[in-house]
């Protein structure tokens, strides 16, 4: 039976490396909620940033739920931040019998301000269409994020 593998983790933490490589393993489809808002809004979405990120993630749980229930296996690259949207999740899924896992990807605080120095230094120079983390973001994030409890988590990657 097909299902959705939820990645969690930090942002820069490898989620999209991670999501590719078990795509092309599995012959999944990958969802990401950060593809579809730079492809729909650009990056500049401003106040209603939150906004737009919570309607693209309701948008990719029906689909993922969809593709899965059609039998091929989705990777859904969001983050899943916080328990409540990981407890929601799972909710969401067995409520539509679909199946489920939860990847988490752990990094250490060292390689994660490593990894947004080098993303910061790709979209400067061009060559990165993803989201520059300033200062702001990098606090916002931090308040967030509440890392997985041991059962929350089916696979741990440490990065």
């Amino acid at each position: 039976m097909a299902k959705v593998i939820m990645l969690c983790g930090k942002l820069c933490s490898g989620k999209s490396t991670y999501s590719a490589l078990l795509r092309d393993e599995l012959g999944a489809v990958a969802l990401s909620v950060d593809e579809l808002m730079i492809a729909l809004l650009g990056r500049e979405t401003g106040e209603m940033h939150d906004e737009y990120v919570r309607r693209a993630k309701g948008y990719l749980f029906g689909k993922a739920a969809e593709i899965a229930l059609a039998g091929t296996d989705v990777v859904l690259d969001q983050g899943f931040w916080s328990r409540a949207e990981r407890r929601q999740a799972r909710e969401f899924f067995a409520s539509r019998g679909v199946d489920y896992e939860l990847h988490f990807l752990r990094v250490s605080d060292e390689e994660w301000a490593r990894r947004i120095d080098k993303r910061n230094s790709e979209v400067a120079a061009g060559r990165s269409d993803a989201y520059y983390v300033d200062e702001g973001l990098r606090e916002k994030f931090i308040s967030l994020f509440e890392e997985p409890d041991a059962d929350e988590s089916d696979v741990t990657i440490e990065v």
